[in-house]
């Protein structure tokens, strides 16, 4: 009984903290707090799982822009084929505190008029 309660332990410790990690990496913490807005032109597309990830050239630099879950994206209007390479795409979100890894977590982004809200204002 002692070795089942303890196994019982470890695996849940371990599920906690594993949860943790994921909640972590997948959510806000990672970024500054603040929005800014960057336009540029997408170059590379992956709309999976967890959430959509586009790399974005930007003047010479090279973005990852993180987009929402594939039902997020659907919710908010986004239809097949609308994100793929070569679309200018101008993006409203958080980037990462650290200013060294040109990562932006969107928020809302625009493809010529038409508006995608991924999240409410932060």
């Amino acid at each position: 009984m002692k070795r089942l309660c303890l196994t019982a332990m470890l695996l849940l410790g371990a599920f906690a903290l594993a949860s943790h990690e994921a909640r972590a990496h997948h959510g806000w913490a990672w970024t500054t707090g603040g929005n800014i807005e960057l336009t540029g032109v997408i170059r590379k597309v992956d709309l999976g799982y967890p959430h959509g990830i586009l790399m974005v050239a930007v003047n010479k630099e090279i973005w990852t822009v993180e987009v929402g879950q594939p039902w997020r994206n659907e919710s908010a209007g986004l239809e097949q084929g609308d994100l793929k390479p070569g679309v200018e795409i101008r993006v409203i979100g958080q980037p990462a505190a650290d200013v060294t890894e040109k990562r932006l977590k969107a928020v809302r982004f625009y493809l010529g008029k038409r508006e995608f809200i991924l999240y409410e204002e932060r």
